[in-house]
């Protein structure tokens, strides 16, 4: 059974982030998606409305299990004896802020490969900051997101 890990804040959850373990799930037999938990980085979501978003946005995918972990991805992805890990790449950004993430964890754990998955051209520009950036400023982020996510954020900005 393969398995893979796509770990991140997931602050908000994306439609590019949907898309990468749509695929993902496609290619392997099992993804977790794991928000990785930093105790010094400020989200604009809880870890629970964050798991509350990534579990209904998977509820009706078997293959994927919602989770969350503190400490090194590769340390997780030990644990579940997962085969790769899965990053999206939007661009070039993405790209050189990915590769030396992913040679480390090619030097801790040489068992584990990693794989990128291109984002679809309509999700080259999401980003969770930009979802937020766009928000802050009193407009709507529903094309960006899932509606039940698009909701939550106009709440936190005080426009629901």
């Amino acid at each position: 059974m393969s398995t893979a890990v796509y770990a991140g804040s997931f602050d908000p959850l994306t439609n590019g982030h949907l898309e990468i373990v749509e695929r993902a799930s496609r290619l392997f037999d099992c993804v977790y998606v794991v928000i990785m938990v930093n105790q010094a980085k400020q989200t604009l979501f809880s870890l629970d409305e964050r798991l509350n978003h990534l579990t209904q946005a998977f509820a009706n995918d078997t293959s994927v299990i919602v989770t969350h972990s503190e400490g090194l991805a590769v340390d997780f992805a030990r644990t579940v004896k997962a085969d790769s890990f899965v990053r999206g790449i939007r661009n070039t950004t993405d790209y050189n802020y990915e590769w030396p993430i992913a040679t480390m964890n090619a030097e801790l754990a040489p068992e584990i490969e990693t794989v990128f998955l291109m984002a679809r051209p309509q999700h080259e520009v999401i980003s969770s900051s930009i979802v937020k950036e766009i928000a802050r400023y009193g407009r709507s982020v529903q094309q960006f997101v899932p509606d039940f996510v698009a909701i939550d954020v106009a709440q936190k900005f005080g426009q629901g």
